[in-house]
């Protein structure tokens, strides 16, 4: 089973940037779908991003034209860059692998003023 160590979260004011990386114990060119879910207070995870391993990627309506995931399947990392933070992105942030059952310690993402 692949392990996942989320990294890169921290406070941010609105407007801001912060990039995720999410570091894996296996190369990504056998894990056709990475993804990036969050899990806001009170709220269900959600997807927000995924990229399969020829680098197409998908987006939440939410977080289109703000947040970018990109991944090295070589160096076992996927990123998830996300700019124009808003207090609603709060969340604690989490790698996946479709079918999306395992998961990291996540990384808390805190968009405050």
């Amino acid at each position: 089973q692949v392990q996942l160590v989320e990294s890169g979260g921290g406070l941010v004011q609105p407007g801001g940037s912060l990039r995720l990386s999410c570091r894996t114990s296996e190369s990504l060119w056998g894990i056709p779908i990475m993804g990036w879910h969050r899990q806001g207070p009170g709220k269900q995870r959600e997807l927000v991003a995924s990229v399969t391993v020829g680098g197409r990627s998908n987006y939440a309506d939410s977080v289109k034209d703000r947040f970018t995931i990109f991944r090295d399947n070589a160096n076992k990392t996927v990123w998830l860059q996300m700019n124009n933070l808003k207090p609603e992105d709060t969340a604690v942030y989490y790698c996946s692998p479709f079918p999306y059952r395992t998961w990291g310690q996540g990384t808390q993402v805190t968009v405050s003023s």
